[in-house]
């Protein structure tokens, strides 16, 4: 279910966009590449700055040290593997705190989260003559599912995703225009040009601490191999902690007119 208020239509939301895994086609049968996916998480953007972001900066004040000049930012592989600046998480009395306070957190967030995941490898063998590039496929799905949600609320949106340099920025940008421009076999342009304000995505660097994106770098490792273990992919031997993400997130996926739009696997 949403837990965004339908009735808050003059509220604006932005998509913050986490990608888990290798955009490459060439890489799909290495069984390690062989899959990615996209994590979309929704947020009102006044939200966003009375509630999610000063939250998650206390909370990183509070266990790291994080400060305004010098600020933190949460990047789940790094935080797992205790990494600078999140060594104090080796202390396993350390990390039991910190991790329940992080679960609380997700669970109180107010976000709608959609994750698209894609099997390269079958992608390509299906089609061989004609394909979308897969970061271009997912991403389509997932701004299909932004644009219901807003249709929803009647409000309007707009789209950031994380930098990933140079080329590959440009790419992100040019497959988002020309769904801004064309649409999809189901969404007629219009209809993203009327929900989206912007025919630019925005393309925003890690370090510009921006917590939208942080929180769905949290959570889109968890979502994904939700959609796989759904898939018997792989087995559902998940760490207490990622299970307890994973029941979170059940109450966090788009629901669009009762079935669950949140996850969708290509």
């Amino acid at each position: 279910m949403s837990f965004i208020d339908p009735k808050s239509r003059p509220f604006r939301y932005r998509i913050y966009i986490d990608e888990t895994g290798n955009p490459d086609l060439e890489s799909s049968d290495n069984p390690n590449h062989r899959f990615l996916s996209l994590t979309g998480v929704i947020l009102e953007l006044d939200y966003v700055r009375r509630v999610l972001s000063p939250q998650m900066e206390s909370l990183k004040s509070k266990y790291f040290g994080s400060h305004p000049d010098d600020p933190v930012i949460f990047h789940r592989k790094e935080m797992m593997n205790g990494r600078h600046p999140f060594e104090v998480l080796k202390s396993d009395e350390i990390r039991l705190r910190f991790d329940k306070e992080l679960l609380e957190l997700l669970s109180y967030w107010n976000y709608v989260v959609i994750t698209v995941c894609i099997d390269k490898k079958k992608h390509k063998e299906t089609y061989s003559t004609w394909r979308f590039e897969p970061y271009h496929y997912c991403l389509a799905v997932l701004l299909e599912r932004f644009a219901f949600f807003l249709d929803q609320n009647g409000s309007k949106g707009d789209v950031i995703a994380e930098s990933r340099g140079g080329r590959e920025d440009t790419r992100l940008k040019d497959s988002f225009e020309r769904l801004w421009m064309n649409g999809t076999e189901y969404i007629d342009p219009k209809i993203f040009q009327g929900a989206l304000n912007s025919r630019q995505l925005k393309v925003k660097l890690k370090s510009n601490n921006i917590a939208g994106l942080q929180l769905a770098d949290l959570i889109a490792h968890s979502s994904r191999d939700e959609i796989l273990a759904e898939q018997g992919i792989i087995n559902r031997n998940f760490t207490p902690f990622a299970s307890q993400i994973i029941s979170i997130l059940q109450s966090k996926y788009y629901q669009h007119g009762g079935p669950i739009y949140g996850k969708k696997f290509i």
